[in-house]
């Protein structure tokens, strides 16, 4: 079995759930993916940062580190910098918060994170693209520069869209279409 049939199968059977949700964009959706109960398995961060680094590295994108919006993004980034750690070059990983730190060092983003080299955003789910874009806002503001945002699930419901509008290329390890689910 291929790492990507073994994620999208890890994915069906820990994170998808069936039902009434509200999504944090506010809209009704008739299921739920919650990506962190995959992503955050043995099994899942082996797979991620195998499937991720490979996803960086085949879209030609040349970045330090990865990372995005706490909390969803934290291990994807993670088991891409494990995963780099046996492939080098070395991807290392930050975190951006929602909003900066009132206390100790007042940071935004934690971690290996420098303005002088390219990150790649990741992602746990697109939807809207609206966390990938508050973490590119916040990355921007640090003077940070994105070379691309990587998601492990893409609901295909325009958010790749948006943040490719803004300029920022995008890829997927999976999508909703191919966990056998509706997009919209």
């Amino acid at each position: 079995m291929s790492d990507r049939t073994a994620l999208e199968r890890l994915l069906t059977k820990r994170s998808v759930r069936q039902g009434d949700f509200v999504l944090a964009s506010g809209k009704a959706s008739s299921y739920y993916i919650d990506a962190r109960l995959a992503t955050m398995s043995a099994e899942g961060q082996v797979l991620v940062g195998r499937l991720g680094l490979a996803a960086i590295r085949h879209a030609g994108w040349q970045a330090t580190a990865v990372g995005g919006l706490t909390m969803g993004a934290d291990p994807v980034a993670y088991a891409i910098a494990r995963a780099s750690s046996d492939d080098p070059p070395i991807l290392d990983a930050f975190s951006v918060r929602k909003t900066t730190k009132e206390h100790g060092t007042g940071r935004r983003i934690e971690g290996c994170f420098s303005t002088d080299a390219p990150v790649v955003v990741v992602e746990d789910v697109i939807t809207t693209g609206a966390s990938a874009l508050h973490a590119i806002e916040a990355i921007l503001a640090a003077g940070g520069t994105i070379a691309g945002v990587l998601a492990v699930v893409d609901r295909e419901e325009g958010g790749a869209a948006m943040i490719e509008a803004g300029g920022y290329p995008v890829v997927a390890l999976t999508t909703t279409a191919r966990l056998g689910l509706p997009s919209k």
